[in-house]
């Protein structure tokens, strides 16, 4: 009867472990994508800083998660909008060395009111995390 009742406690913890185990596992690559994010945003921030000489920083934004209409999977998204009297064909000469274009992943673009927006895009290192769904 006692190796029954062991028995039945094993095949109930079990699950139980592996469940807790799973949830910690998200909770791990939820907190390293955030970081990830911020270090991706701190070092655009400082890239735009050394290659803009007249730079004004106006807003940085970041953002952790799924931000295309594609399938499950997580992003690290980095926006800064700035001020510089550089032309844009100038900014992206100086910053190709540092990123490569596309219309999605990666842009600088030109706003309404004559200030420019950089869009970084990339993946999460934990892709596949619950944040992503």
């Amino acid at each position: 009867m006692k190796l029954l009742k062991r028995l039945a406690q094993i095949l109930i913890s079990v699950p139980l472990i592996l469940i807790g185990l799973l949830i910690l596992y998200e909770v791990f690559g939820f907190c390293v994508n955030h970081i990830a994010t911020q270090r991706q945003t701190k070092q655009l921030v400082k890239t735009l800083e050394a290659e803009v000489p007249d730079i004004e920083i106006i807003d940085v934004h970041s953002e952790t998660g799924n931000t295309g209409p594609t399938g499950n999977h997580v992003d690290c998204l980095s926006v800064v909008t700035f001020s510089t009297q550089m032309q844009q064909s100038d900014l992206e000469d100086r910053l190709y060395q540092h990123y490569d274009y596309d219309m999605w992943m990666c842009y600088l673009t030109q706003t309404e009111d004559g200030n420019y927006l950089f869009r970084l895009n990339t993946s999460a290192p934990f892709v596949d995390n619950i944040e992503g769904h």
